[in-house]
């Protein structure tokens, strides 16, 4: 709700696309400065204590923002303020509250008789989720109840997560003096395994094709195929239960054949598909081959997480995330650069270049990570 809600807030507040623009920047931006601190923080403190003090100090800001909304008039500059304001406090409390949650999966994923592609599946299926219910639900409060009635219950679902929330460390979280955490200590624990490297920084570059195409889509379905917003859209939620349904049935086939063969075929998939799309020239093409390729992206996330609880050590494991999400979010909005910087004929060339760096990308990565030893064997 916060992430795709707020934008379509500032939008209804303002009337302005490029401050609608600029909030969407303001939500990313401070997000990336967030990653290192939500680390430290979560390695220094605990998953509990900082995950329900972002969602109480969430409450509290979006709170504050309905008083001045319904105190001030619509397209003042007031109003404008506070939106902006609550687009990039919500935005770092976001991935605060996130790194929380990742690392009490971690601790889960540890657990005895527990498989962590399992739990990771499922708290990946969570994500996938709120990404489809979360803008849907922000969209029509706002269009048929108004800014203050989303933002009111985007609190209420804020407040309701601190109080549901863990109030205790677990067994896996107990902390010890020597304990090293921020951006230095994330970094240092990623060069140590290789494995984990490798994976990442291929991952990074099929990124660079995914960015672009999420920041490419919208101008090329709306400019040069002439369909509308709703349709451009209506491409990433396919896109998105695609995704969905590709988690559950990686968690399947990691069961039945390994990790890395399904990562593999996950990573194969999504090559070909990113190649297929930068020759495509209908809207049907778009919206298949994208539901494909994040198909497979669905399978890489899971490769990715499985691979994160079994390999980083837990006394700095909120700081590896956060470096880890760090490196993967970088190229997004450096897509959305190029967009900005390319004619939009000129796009599906650009397109295809990134499809073709994606391809052999991966391929040098799982043939990279073929040889690797420690590579931890997730079968039945």
């Amino acid at each position: 709700m916060g992430t795709y809600g707020i934008p379509l807030l500032v939008l209804a507040t303002t009337g302005s696309a490029a401050l609608t623009g600029l909030s969407f920047a303001l939500e990313w931006i401070p997000r990336l400065a967030a990653f290192p601190v939500a680390g430290s923080l979560v390695d220094r403190y605990g998953t509990a204590r900082i995950f329900r003090v972002a969602c109480l100090t969430r409450t509290t800001v979006v709170v504050a923002a309905v008083v001045i909304l319904t105190c001030v008039e619509h397209h003042t500059q007031a109003a404008t303020m506070a939106v902006m304001l609550l687009a990039a406090v919500t935005g770092v409390l976001a991935e605060v509250s996130y790194v929380a949650v990742e690392t009490s999966g971690n601790v889960a994923s540890r657990g005895p008789g527990r498989r962590a592609h399992q739990i990771q599946s499922v708290l990946l299926g969570i994500d996938q989720v709120a990404t489809l219910a979360g803008p849907a639900l922000a969209g029509l409060l706002l269009e048929h109840a108004g800014p203050q009635a989303m933002l009111t219950i985007l609190a209420g679902f804020s407040l309701l997560a601190a109080v549901l929330g863990p109030r205790h460390r677990t067994q896996g979280e107990k902390r010890t003096g020597t304990r090293r955490h921020g951006l230095r200590a994330g970094w240092a624990t990623l060069r140590s395994l290789p494995v984990l490297a490798w994976l990442v920084g291929g991952l990074v570059v099929s990124n660079t094709a995914v960015g672009l195409l999420q920041a490419a889509v919208p101008v090329l379905v709306v400019t040069e195929l002439g369909r509308s917003s709703a349709d451009a859209g209506a491409i990433w939620s396919v896109a998105a239960a695609t995704s969905l349904l590709a988690v559950t049935a990686c968690r399947r086939a990691i069961d039945r054949w390994g990790l890395w063969p399904t990562g593999a075929a996950s990573a194969a998939l999504a090559a070909t598909a990113t190649l297929a799309v930068a020759q495509a020239d209908t809207y049907q093409g778009y919206l298949t081959l994208i539901a494909v390729l994040m198909a497979g992206e669905g399978g890489l996330t899971v490769v990715l997480r499985t691979l994160r609880a079994h390999l980083i050590p837990s006394d700095t494991f909120a700081s590896t995330l956060a470096v880890t999400i760090l490196l993967l979010l970088i190229p997004f909005p450096l897509a959305g650069l190029v967009v900005a910087a390319v004619p939009p004929a000129v796009l599906p060339h650009a397109v295809a270049v990134t499809a073709v760096l994606q391809t052999i990308g991966l391929a040098v990565t799982f043939a990279r990570l073929r040889t690797l030893r420690a590579v931890p064997a997730v079968t039945p």
